[in-house]
């Protein structure tokens, strides 16, 4: 067998298994929870223990993998984008945007991000999402388009640290939105309910379709530029789609979630350590693997203290932090053997 049918053979088996075990995890969400096994056992003949499991855990579980996915696809778009493996979905400022955005609302509506209202609901995602992509607008002016990534990449660090500065001094002026807004910062799919879950697969579905579509150009782009302009392609329009893909999201997932950190960083990487494909196979093996990670780290998050929750950003954090130090420490070890 050729080395490029093992590795198609290598990124069928991974696409399988990833989607086995998210039907897995979603039985497992479903399970998992303060009232333990019982509300399933129940749910047939207790109508309270039917409403836990359909309106509570099962939305919450699948919008973990919602959001995962689109993480984990915006990943993938930003390494190839920046042809840098450490790039994440927030490089371009719009973690810190949204954040901004959700602080501004709460002063503005003077509520938690658990409210149930449904005005108030909508109000926090629009300024979540408004954020997110004022931010991403932001650093696009600054780097004057999208033709010089380095200048992209500087721009977007620029625009998350003044925005993440301006969020605090929101805070600091406003104590009261402190507790609300640690809610959103440490990341979060409790408040995730059935709307929320239809519309990241929708915003799901329309960015595959267009990474996809895309997807060609980042393989030029790992070639270098000089090769993906020989290709014939339009690179600065295609380069700006990709930043809208990308853009759009990350502030879909940010907006109903919160700042779930490594999930985005961790998915490529995690992939391409299983088998090595085209950017059009990796992106959508990266959004499978990113939604089994948090579906993963939400039962985690509800079941290691049960019946109290720890923030599921604050697991994945710690355990993306810790497969990245692995990482590094393995390519140390690696780059010593051959004795540079």
């Amino acid at each position: 067998m050729t080395d490029v049918g093992r590795q198609l053979r290598l990124a069928s088996r991974l696409e399988l298994g990833l989607l086995l075990a998210g039907l897995l995890l979603l039985l497992l969400g479903a399970s998992v929870g303060s009232t333990g096994f019982e509300s399933v056992l129940q749910a047939w003949s207790d109508p309270l223990a039917l409403q836990i499991v359909w309106d509570i855990r099962l939305p919450r579980t699948l919008g973990a993998w919602a959001a995962g996915a689109l993480l984990g696809l915006a990943g993938a778009l930003a390494q190839g984008l920046f042809r840098n493996p450490l790039a994440d979905p927030y490089l371009l400022g719009s973690a810190s945007g949204a954040s901004l955005g959700v602080a501004l609302a709460l002063i503005l509506f003077g509520v938690s991000p658990f409210a149930s209202e449904w005005l108030v609901r909508l109000g926090l995602t629009g300024a979540a999402f408004a954020g997110a992509v004022g931010a991403v607008l932001l650093t696009l002016v600054l780097a004057q388009g999208v033709q010089h990534t380095l200048r992209l990449l500087l721009a977007g660090v620029i625009v998350g640290v003044v925005l993440g500065a301006m969020t605090s001094l929101v805070m600091l002026m406003s104590p009261e939105v402190m507790q609300s807004m640690q809610a959103f910062m440490l990341g979060s799919t409790g408040f995730v309910g059935w709307s929320a879950w239809v519309l990241m697969v929708l915003v799901w579905l329309a960015c595959m379709a267009v990474a996809w579509l895309l997807s060609p150009v980042l393989d030029g782009l790992s070639l270098g530029e000089a090769t993906a302009a020989s290709l014939g392609l339009p690179l600065a329009q295609m380069r700006a789609s990709l930043v809208a893909v990308l853009a759009l999201a990350t502030g879909a997932a940010v907006a109903q979630t919160g700042l779930i950190a490594f999930v985005g960083l961790a998915a490529p990487h995690l992939v391409r350590s299983v088998t090595k494909t085209t950017h059009r196979r990796l992106i959508f093996l990266s959004s499978l693997m990113g939604g089994v990670l948090l579906m993963a780290a939400d039962v985690l998050a509800r079941g290691l203290l049960a019946p109290q929750e720890l923030p599921v950003g604050v697991l994945t954090a710690v355990l993306g932090g810790g497969y990245l130090l692995w990482l590094m420490q393995r390519s140390t070890r690696s780059v010593s053997g051959t004795g540079l």
